[in-house]
């Protein structure tokens, strides 16, 4: 790829963060990263470029039509940031990326523009592949999804469902599909998460726009409590009430730490960082179990509380990389088992 050396500004309008294509790029050829994202391009790359020498035609299948996207425990930090320096959307969260995954498996049907979709009820993917279809010129068909993220519980489940789809459309034609045009479909939809980066990013999930590329996520253990209950994206964000001036500001001192902390791998202030953002999101939308889950964080020595703030799910982060993981992990098992005796573990995509 010859856009080493390209510098692009990816921020709404009165930010104008800057960050390097080259970054992004970097991180999705590592070994992680690179079996998911083959099929997509970032900006300076050719909108739906053809893999192969030379361009296939549009309505060939040339790939197998199967992909995959992580989903996200939650989000490290979610919320809204000061009016005067992102007038456009202020809304804003830094995924977590982990190692569950939607799969979607495209098969096409010569001459058909419509799309049928199994299991029916994924209507967001049904209309985000259609419109695909029809932006790259190429046949509609049958596209079969799998999940190993549970519905309604803020693990990025249609987010994630939605960038398989768009993958393996790609895929089954052998192109390279812009990720922007990806996020322009998923705009149209409903707000998304960012897991169509291959790492973690400051994301502004109602115009599906990057915000910051932060970098990798060190080894991270979730044990995730799960509240009961679904919540609807679009719902949730509808009702969801603006931010006091104060919370704002603490919101974007959060975030320039995180800015820091990530790149850097600290996971102590990660978990200082979700901490934080868990505990200012608890007067908008209660966990029930977020006090006793952040007394076993301190009892135990974790990291800290992260939550889904559009979800039913708290989680206590561990670093898998400490002397004492395994010790840890068990004594917080232990202590969140009298609100949960079957606490589900979740580990970070690095």
């Amino acid at each position: 790829m010859s856009i080493q050396n390209r510098t692009n500004s990816i921020g709404p309008v009165g930010s104008r963060s800057s960050i390097t294509t080259a970054e992004i790029v970097k991180a999705a050829a590592d070994e992680v990263w690179k079996p998911y994202m083959q099929h997509q391009t970032f900006d300076g790359e050719a909108e739906a470029e053809a893999i192969a020498e030379g361009r296939q035609q549009p309505g060939i299948r040339s790939g197998d039509g199967k992909a995959l996207c992580c989903g996200t425990f939650g989000e490290l930090l979610q919320g809204q940031l000061p009016i005067n320096s992102h007038s456009r959307d202020s809304h804003f969260l830094i995924t977590m990326p982990i190692a569950l995954f939607s799969r979607a498996h495209f098969m096409p049907t010569a001459g058909d523009r419509c799309v049928t979709v199994y299991p029916p009820h994924k209507v967001k993917a049904k209309r985000l592949a259609e419109n695909l279809v029809n932006a790259l010129g190429v046949s509609g068909g049958t596209l079969l999804l799998q999940s190993e993220l549970p519905e309604g519980k803020g693990l990025a489940s249609s987010s994630a469902d939605l960038v398989a789809t768009a993958r393996s459309i790609a895929c089954c034609f052998n192109r390279r599909v812009q990720t922007s045009l990806i996020e322009n479909l998923m705009a149209g939809i409903e707000p998304s998460d960012g897991v169509m980066y291959p790492g973690v990013v400051a994301y502004q999930q109602r115009s599906c726009r990057l915000l910051s590329f932060l970098g990798q996520m060190p080894p991270l253990a979730i044990v995730g409590i799960d509240e009961g209950g679904t919540v609807e994206t679009v719902d949730y964000d509808q009702q969801r009430g603006e931010i006091s001036a104060n919370d704002r500001a603490q919101y974007q001192r959060l975030l320039d730490r995180a800015r820091v902390a990530i790149p850097q791998g600290d996971t102590v202030t990660i978990g200082k960082i979700t901490t934080a953002s868990a505990l200012l999101h608890q007067e908008r939308a209660p966990k029930g179990h977020l006090n006793a889950t952040l007394k076993a964080s301190q009892e135990t020595g974790a990291l800290g509380i992260i939550i889904a703030h559009s979800g039913t799910m708290t989680g206590i982060l561990l670093d898998r990389r400490a002397p004492d993981f395994l010790p840890k992990l068990r004594s917080v098992v232990d202590h969140v088992s009298p609100f949960d005796n079957s606490p589900k573990i979740y580990l970070s995509m690095n």
